[in-house]
């Protein structure tokens, strides 16, 4: 175990650094000038020089990639070109409350595609199948954006169930901050929630027509129990390699969840900084989401081994 996770740590960090330098040069290859977005169009060429040379893009981009990747190392990420804030102080400020949101929505998709999951494989080819099917289609045809805008229209307008738009602090008001996560929740949930249940309904189906299930109903076992001791624990292998592709994605994916919420949260941050070419912003943000994938996956392969015992890292048996 002690090898398998120095080994994947290496690998992890080699990942690291490999998408730093594809992230560096990309980013530098966005249209438009930082220096000109900082200083305006009427600036003198003069302004737009001396703005380079303090930025450091007046270097080769060798050098100023070792430059950025000796402050990534110190933990200095730079400081935003728009605002001259320090990255580490926006992203401390607006990554929580993506992480909260992200968080909020995998509880809201593996709770409902889990029990959609075994409703529709209990009650295969009656009423609450077709509507666990349903509900997988809708999430998985429409698109994000217009459930969100549906959602506040009827929900938050017309309703009045839900606030339409912001944001309370979790941490200092929990039960309100969950409030006003909720609406937002539930709709960047939808499309993985249809994923966990069609999932979780096919793995379910093949657990249940395998031999040890049929020798657990012989002896005399109630299906309702053998599908929850054998079917719905042998689908959360299924559950847990979703919810550790998809968390990477759903932080990251948070972009127009928030923007239609008005959440001022990694999302708004990302595209305010891709709008004003803001370099050291972008590069942080790309940065941090590879490095929360790569956090994901490694957790998501211990995971396996405690989920099913069969499963062993290494491959031993």
């Amino acid at each position: 175990m002690t090898r398998y996770l120095l080994t994947r740590l290496w690998q992890s960090a080699l990942t690291l650094v490999l998408a730093s330098i594809v992230v560096f040069i990309g980013v530098r290859q966005l249209p438009g000038d930082p220096a000109l977005a900082m200083a305006g169009e009427e600036a003198t060429p003069e302004q737009l020089a001396a703005i380079r040379a303090e930025l450091g893009l007046d270097q080769p981009l060798v050098a100023q990639y070792f430059t950025f990747l000796g402050n990534l190392f110190r933990g200095d990420l730079g400081e935003s070109t728009r605002t001259g804030t320090p990255v580490t102080e926006l992203i401390a400020t607006t990554l929580p409350v993506t992480l909260w949101l992200s968080a909020y929505a995998i509880v809201v998709a593996v709770v409902v595609g889990i029990l959609f999951g075994v409703i529709a494989e209990r009650y295969r080819g009656r009423w609450p199948e077709w509507m666990a099917n349903g509900f997988a289609l809708i999430g998985l045809s429409v698109p994000n954006f217009w459930l969100g805008i549906l959602a506040i229209l009827y929900l938050a307008v017309f309703l009045g169930w839900f606030p339409a738009s912001g944001y309370v602090d979790v941490v200092a008001e929990p039960l309100r901050g969950i409030y006003y996560l909720t609406l937002p929740a539930i709709i960047l949930g939808t499309g993985l929630a249809a994923v966990i249940m069609r999932q979780t309904r096919a793995s379910m189906i093949e657990t249940m027509s395998t031999d040890y299930v049929r020798t657990a109903r012989a002896k005399g076992l109630s299906r309702g129990r053998v599908l929850m001791r054998y079917g719905l624990r042998n689908s959360l292998i299924v559950v847990v390699t979703i919810v550790g592709l998809q968390l990477g994605g759903l932080i990251s994916g948070a972009v127009v969840t928030e923007r239609i919420f008005a959440l001022p949260g990694f999302g708004k941050l990302t595209l305010d900084a891709v709008f004003t070419r803001d370099y050291p912003v972008i590069q942080a943000v790309v940065l941090i989401i590879t490095l929360s994938y790569i956090v994901i996956n490694l957790a998501v392969d211990i995971l396996y081994s405690v989920v099913n015992p069969k499963i062993r890292v290494g491959g031993s048996n």
